[in-house]
């Protein structure tokens, strides 16, 4: 089933989206927890009220060795919470999701700019890849190219891992790599707000009612 995430450690914003869309949870790194200056100790149950138990939610290690990481990892799987935990795709990183692999710890590898660095940390065992389509962009690179031809390699060697991308700036963006057949995507506020938020769309709403009034006034359908 596909799995939506919301990049951001809003708890309005989390609730907001959670009511109209199917919000399987949340995607958080250091930047996004030090911005919206909050801990996991208050976050944690804050999104688990917001979405319920059932809300994944991806929490970033910020040890420096691989080692560290593994051991932050396993602290964070003793939380009674359904965590991915995040690992830059950097050769500690790897090196730490291997052995997280090997500890059946689940795996998002995060900070991924190239195809072949993505590809690597599926091989170690990464269950998700967060390739950064806009920064990608940015860097004069092809993100959705990026994403497209790693679900490729993942599909032709039959690797079970799923692409999760992330660093959006619009909506074309996301539209191209769901077409590329994604498995998750995680989308900061801003962008999914402009999934839904054609400039048509209210005018033509706003017609009906019109209509609707100047024919029955203020009764209900069933009412008509």
């Amino acid at each position: 089933m596909f799995e939506l995430y919301l990049d951001t450690a809003d708890i309005g914003q989390i609730a907001r989206f959670s009511a109209c869309l199917p919000v399987h949870g949340i995607t958080t790194n250091p930047s996004i927890l030090a911005k919206a200056g909050i801990g996991l100790t208050e976050l944690l149950p804050k999104v688990t009220e917001a979405l319920g138990k059932q809300g994944r939610i991806h929490v970033q290690v910020v040890g420096e060795s691989a080692d560290a990481m593994v051991k932050e990892a396993l602290r964070l799987q003793e939380l009674p919470y359904d965590i991915i935990v995040k690992v830059p795709a950097t050769e500690i990183g790897l090196a730490a999701i291997k052995q997280m692999n090997a500890r059946d710890i689940p795996v998002l590898a995060t900070a991924i700019y190239s195809v072949q660095q993505g590809f690597l940390a599926a091989l170690c065992g990464a269950d998700y890849l967060a390739p950064y389509v806009n920064r990608i962009d940015a860097i004069g690179a092809n993100g959705v190219g990026v994403v497209a031809d790693l679900q490729l390699l993942l599909d032709r060697h039959g690797v079970p891992c799923k692409l999760l991308p992330a660093s959006f700036k619009n909506t074309q963006q996301v539209l191209e790599v769901l077409k590329a057949g994604v498995a998750s995507i995680t989308l900061p506020v801003e962008v999914a707000s402009e999934l839904f938020a054609h400039p048509s769309v209210q005018p033509a709403v706003n017609r009906f009612t019109e209509d609707w009034q100047e024919a029955f006034g203020r009764t209900l359908s069933f009412e008509s």
